[in-house]
C-alpha cells in the first residue's frame, strides 16, 4: 500500500523503523506512585496501565489538541491495547523513564489511545503509517499537528540506539529539532499527507466491473496455491489462524466438490489444535504462532479469535462428521464460559500472555515440575505425547532475564490413537496439571465488554448450542443478549454503545458493534426461532443503516459522524477482525431472506460493488464478504419451521437444519416479523413441520430431520 508520494521528512531523517507483530505483557504492579496523570480517570484497562507514568498523558479528545494549539507543540499519539507485549515493553523502557517523560512533557502533548475502544482512530493512523512505508503494528506511535494531521511515526522504539535502530530519545530530539527549525515544511507535509490519505481511503462508486460470484472461486484458488502441505495453513511464519480465509476455502471447496481443498482445511484445523498456539490444558487459542509449525505462540488470547475459530471448527465438524473438530469447539467454549465471562453474561475482551512479568509463565511447564506432579506412568505419557524435554522449546528473547527450560505443550503426533489405558492416564495427568495451573498467578484480564466482539461470540455460542446440542450454551447466549440489552443498548434513543466496563459505557458509535450484534442475534434467532430476537436484530439493523450507510455510493462508514476524526472511512479489510462492511453484508442478506425485504439485499449488493476493485484485484482482503456471494447472487435456502418453537419437534428440526453445512441458508419460524409467505405455511398433524424453500418453491413438508438434511445438502456446482 503506497501513497503517490513519499514524505520528505522520512527520507531526511535517515531513520528506519522495525515492524513488530502485536504481542502481550501485563502492566507491572507498582507500589507508591510518584506520578498520577489524567488516565487514572479512564475506564480502558490499557489507559489505566499508564496512569502512573511520568508522561503527562491525555486521553484522545479536544483538551489535548487545544493545548497543542495554544502552546504550538506537536502531538505525540501512542496507540496500543492492554494485552500488547511491545506496548508493555515500551512503557517499561521509555514511558516509565522520568527523563523521557520530562522531555515529552516539555516538547509534546502526549495522547494515549486504546485501539480496541477506538478502532476508527487507529485505522486512520495505521493506514497513514503503512502508506508512508513506516511499518505497522502496536504500539503505533504517531507525531501529528494540533489539527490531527500525521507527519511522522513508527512502532516500537528502544530506549537507546542499537543495531542501526534509533532510540526513542533520539527520535524525540530529531522531531523537536525539525519542529523548531522546519515547522512550515512539517505543516505542509502534514497537509499533503492528510489530503492524499483521504483520497486513498475514499470509496465511491467507480468504473470497476461489478463483482461476480466467480470472485469467490478465483480468490479461493489463489489462497490454496499458498497452502503449507507440511504444517497446514495458507501462510508462513508468523502463522495466524486466519479463520475467514480458511472458511472461504472450505465453502468454495464444498460447493465445487474439491475434496483436496476440503482436506487442506481439515488438516489445517487439526494442526492448529495440536500446536502450542492452542492451550492444551485450559482450552482456547492464542493469537498466533511465531513459527510455521503452530508451536510457539505469543500467548495472549483474544475473544474475537476464539469466536471465529469456534465457527470454523463447527463447520469442519459438519463437513467431515469427525467429532474431533466438535471437541475443539466445545473446549474453546468451556474456556470462554469459565474464564472470559462476566457474571451477568457479557464476554470479556482478552487475556494477556504474561504473568508475574514473564511471558508464557502461566502456560508453560518444565520437565522438573511435571516429575514432581505426575506419577511415573503419567509422566512417561505426557512427555511423549506433548513433546516435553529437559531444555524446553521456548525462550522469551525479549526478556533480559528469561525463564529457562520452558515447554510449550503441543501434540507431537496428532494421528496417534491412544488406547483405553493411555486415555485414562492422560485424563488424570491433565486434571492434575489444570489444578496446578489454577494455583498460578493468572495473566492480566482485559475485562472490558465490547459489543462487536460479544456479537461474534454470541453467534458462535448460539450455533454451537444447536450443532452440539448443549442447552448450557443456549443459556449463555440468552444471558449475553440480556447483558447487551441492559448494558450497551439504549432502548429509548435506539443507541448501541461500543464498550461497557465497570458500570460505565462509552459514547463511541462503531459500525462493527452494530453489525456484529445484528449478526449474533440473528444466529440466536435461528437457534430458537423466538420472535423477540428477530425483532431486536431488526431494531439494531435499522440504526446501523441510519447511522452508517451511505445511500449515494453504498457501503458503511466505520464510525458515525464525529468531529474528532480527520475523515470517515469505509473499512475494506477482513483482517484478524472482519470489517464492519463484510459483517453488515452478511447480516443484511440474512435479514432480507428472513423478512423478504428487498431493500436490505439491494444495500448488500451496492456495498459489495463499492468494493469491486478491491475484490477483483485483492480478493484475499475481503474473505468474509466473498463468503456472502452465493447468498447475494443466488436464491438462499430457507428452512421454515412452523408451530411452537419451544417444542421438542421444532428443536429437532432446527438441529437438523443447523447440522447441515449450508452457508447460504436461513432458518425461520412462521410468527413474528418474518416474510409473509412463511406465515402461510401450516403445521401438519398438529406438529412442528419443516418446509425447505427456495423462492416460493418448497420441498414437500416434513417432520423428519434426515429429510431436512437431504433437502439442504449442497450439490456440486450449486
Amino acid at each position: 500500500m503506497k501513497l503517490s508520494f513519499l514524505l520528505s521528512l522520512t527520507i531526511a531523517s535517515g531513520l528506519t523503523f522495525p515492524m513488530h507483530a502485536d504481542e502481550t505483557k501485563p502492566g507491572e504492579a507498582k507500589g507508591e506512585h510518584k506520578f498520577t496523570n489524567r488516565l487514572a480517570k479512564e475506564k480502558s484497562p490499557y489507559l489505566i496501565q499508564h496512569q502512573h507514568n511520568p508522561v503527562d498523558w491525555y486521553p484522545w479528545g479536544d483538551e489535548a489538541f487545544e493545548k497543542a494549539r495554544k502552546e504550538n507543540k506537536p502531538v505525540f499519539l501512542s496507540i496500543g491495547y492492554s494485552t500488547c507485549h511491545w506496548c508493555h515493553v515500551m512503557e517499561r523502557e521509555s514511558f516509565e523513564n522520568e527523563e523521557i517523560g520530562k522531555y515529552l512533557n516539555e516538547h509534546f502533548v502526549s495522547v494515549k489511545l486504546d485501539r480496541e475502544e477506538r478502532p476508527d482512530v487507529d485505522n486512520i493512523y495505521m493506514t497513514a503509517m503503512q502508506a508512508l512505508q513506516m511499518g505497522g503494528g502496536w504500539p503505533l506511535n504517531v507525531f501529528m499537528t494540533a489539527d490531527r494531521k500525521p507527519f511522522f511515526g513508527g512502532t516500537y522504539w528502544p530506549p537507546e540506539s542499537k543495531d542501526g535502530r534509533p532510540g526513542f530519545p533520539q527520535v524525540l530530539e530529531h522531531i523537536t529539532g525539525l519542529w523548531e527549525n522546519k515547522r512550515q515544511e512539517i505543516l505542509d507535509n502534514a497537509d499533503q499527507i492528510a489530503s492524499e490519505l483521504k483520497k486513498f481511503t475514499e470509496k465511491s462508486a467507480g468504473t470497476a466491473a461489478p463483482v461476480a460470484i466467480t470472485a469467490m472461486e478465483v480468490t479461493a484458488r489463489q489462497i490454496v496455491s499458498q497452502y503449507d502441505a507440511v504444517n497446514g495453513g495458507f501462510s508462513g511464519a508468523p502463522k495466524f489462524p486466519q479463520p475467514q480465509i480458511v472458511a472461504l476455502v472450505l465453502q468454495n471447496a464444498v460447493r465445487s466438490g474439491d475434496q483436496a481443498a476440503i482436506d487442506q482445511v481439515l488438516f489445517t484445523c487439526r494442526k492448529m489444535a495440536a500446536g502450542g498456539m492452542y492451550d492444551q490444558i485450559g482450552g482456547g487459542f492464542a493469537r498466533y504462532a511465531v513459527d510455521e509449525k503452530w508451536l510457539v505462540p505469543h500467548f495472549e488470547k483474544m475473544l474475537y479469535d476464539n469466536a471465529q475459530l469456534i465457527n470454523l471448527y463447527l463447520d469442519s465438524y459438519l463437513v467431515s462428521g469427525d467429532v474431533q473438530y466438535a471437541n475443539v469447539a466445545r473446549d474453546v467454549i468451556r474456556y470462554v464460559l469459565r474464564d472470559m465471562t462476566h457474571a451477568d453474561g457479557g464476554f470479556y475482551s482478552a487475556e494477556d500472555a504474561d504473568s508475574e512479568g514473564k511471558e508464557g509463565k502461566f502456560y508453560c511447564w518444565t520437565k522438573k515440575e511435571l516429575q514432581e506432579l505426575l506419577t511415573a506412568d503419567e509422566l512417561t505419557l505426557v512427555v511423549g505425547y506433548y513433546g516435553v524435554t529437559d531444555t524446553g522449546n521456548f525462550v522469551d528473547h525479549s526478556d533480559p532475564d528469561p525463564l529457562l527450560n520452558l515447554n510449550v505443550l503441543s501434540v507431537v503426533d496428532p494421528a496417534r490413537k491412544l488406547n483405553a489405558a493411555e486415555t485414562g492416564l492422560l485424563a488424570s495427568a491433565r486434571s492434575k496439571m489444570f489444578e496446578r495451573q489454577a494455583k498460578r498467578v493468572r495473566p492480566h484480564l482485559d475485562d472490558k465488554v465490547l459489543g462487536s466482539w460479544n456479537g461474534m461470540m454470541l453467534g458462535a455460542v448460539s450455533r454451537a448450542a444447536i450443532v452440539l446440542d448443549d442447552p448450557s450454551y443456549l443459556a449463555a447466549a440468552r444471558k449475553n443478549v440480556a447483558f447487551l440489552k441492559e448494558k450497551l443498548w439504549n432502548a429509548e434513543t435506539k443507541t448501541l454503545h461500543h464498550r461497557w466496563r465497570d458500570g460505565e459505557r462509552d459514547t463511541t458509535q462503531i459500525l462493527a458493534t452494530y453489525a456484529h450484534v445484528v449478526a449474533g442475534v440473528i444466529d440466536l434467532y435461528e437457534a430458537t426461532l423466538e420472535p423477540e430476537y428477530l425483532e431486536f436484530a431488526l431494531a439494531v439493523n435499522e440504526q446501523m443503516i441510519a447511522r452508517f450507510y451511505d445511500p449515494e455510493d453504498g457501503g458503511f462508514y466505520q464510525s458515525a459522524g464525529t468531529d474528532d476524526l480527520l475523515f470517515r472511512v469505509k473499512d475494506d479489510y477482513d483482517g484478524a477482525e472482519p470489517s464492519g462492511n463484510s459483517v453488515a453484508v452478511g447480516a443484511l442478506l440474512k435479514l432480507a431472506a428472513i423478512t423478504d425485504n428487498a431493500e436490505f439485499k439491494a444495500m448488500a449488493l451496492k456495498t459489495v460493488n463499492l468494493f469491486a476493485e478491491r475484490i477483483n484485484e485483492t480478493g484475499q482482503a475481503l474473505p468474509l464478504m466473498l463468503q456472502s456471494l452465493p447468498m447475494l447472487f443466488g436464491e438462499p435456502m430457507r428452512v421454515v419451521i412452523t408451530g411452537d418453537p419451544s417444542s421438542k419437534e421444532a428443536h429437532a428440526l432446527v438441529r437438523a437444519a443447523q447440522g447441515t453445512y449450508r452457508p447460504d441458508k436461513v432458518i425461520l419460524g412462521n410468527s413474528g416479523p418474518v416474510e409473509k409467505f412463511a406465515k402461510t405455511l401450516k403445521s401438519m398433524d398438529d406438529k412442528s413441520t419443516a418446509y425447505v424453500c427456495s423462492g416460493t418453491a418448497c420441498k414437500p413438508p416434513t417432520h423428519d430431520g434426515a429429510t431436512v438434511k437431504k433437502h439442504l445438502a449442497l450439490v456440486k456446482g450449486e
